[in-house]
C-alpha cells in the first residue's frame, strides 16, 4: 500500500473505543437477530398480500441497510483508529482530549465540551469533533483566549474559560 493511499486514522479516546466496541457488539448480535426476524415476519405477512406493497417489509430492509451501514461504519473505525493519549499536553491548553468550558461573547452562561475525533463527536452529549468548526478554532488556545468561528447568524466569538 503507498503512503497516498493510506487514511488518516480516526482518533478516539478510551471511552469511545469502548462505547463503539460496544455498539458494534450488540449492533452485530441483537440488532442484526431483531431485524432477521422483522424481515421474516414480514416476509410471511406479505404472502397472503400484494407483495410489492409489503410497507413492513420494505420498512424492514430499510432499517437492515441502516443496520449494516452502520456496522461497517464502525468496522471501518475499529480497522483505522488511534487512542488519544487524554493526559498528555499541557494542562492549560485546548487538546484532542480536553474538556473545554467556553462563554459565548455577549453571555455569562458556560458551556462544557469534550473535544474527541470525529469518530466519537456527539454533540447532543457535549461530545464536540476537532474537525468542527469549533473544534478546529479551539484547538491550541489557552485558558483566557478568544476564538472566532463563523456561523450561519455571522461571527461568533467565545472565550475559553477552563480547560482540564
Amino acid at each position: 500500500m503507498t503512503t497516498a493511499t493510506l487514511k488518516k486514522p480516526y482518533l478516539i479516546t478510551s471511552d469511545g473505543l469502548k462505547r463503539i466496541t460496544e455498539e458494534l457488539e450488540h449492533l452485530s448480535t441483537v440488532k442484526r437477530a431483531e431485524i432477521a426476524e422483522r424481515l421474516h415476519r414480514a416476509f410471511e405477512d406479505g404472502q397472503d398480500e400484494d407483495f410489492v406493497d409489503n410497507a413492513a417489509l420494505e420498512a424492514a430492509r430499510n432499517e437492515q441497510s441502516f443496520l449494516e451501514g452502520r456496522i461497517q461504519e464502525i468496522e471501518a473505525i475499529l480497522s483505522n483508529y488511534e487512542l488519544i493519549d487524554e493526559k498528555a499536553g499541557a494542562k492549560d491548553t485546548v487538546r484532542i482530549g480536553s474538556w473545554v468550558t467556553i462563554v459565548e461573547e455577549g453571555t455569562d452562561e458556560p458551556e462544557r465540551y469534550h473535544l474527541v475525533g470525529v469518530a466519537e463527536a456527539d454533540p447532543v452529549n457535549s461530545r464536540i469533533s476537532n474537525e468542527s468548526p469549533l473544534g478546529r478554532a479551539l484547538v491550541g488556545s489557552k485558558v483566557g483566549a478568544k476564538v472566532q468561528i463563523n456561523a450561519p447568524n455571522g461571527i461568533l466569538t467565545f472565550r475559553v474559560a477552563k480547560v482540564e
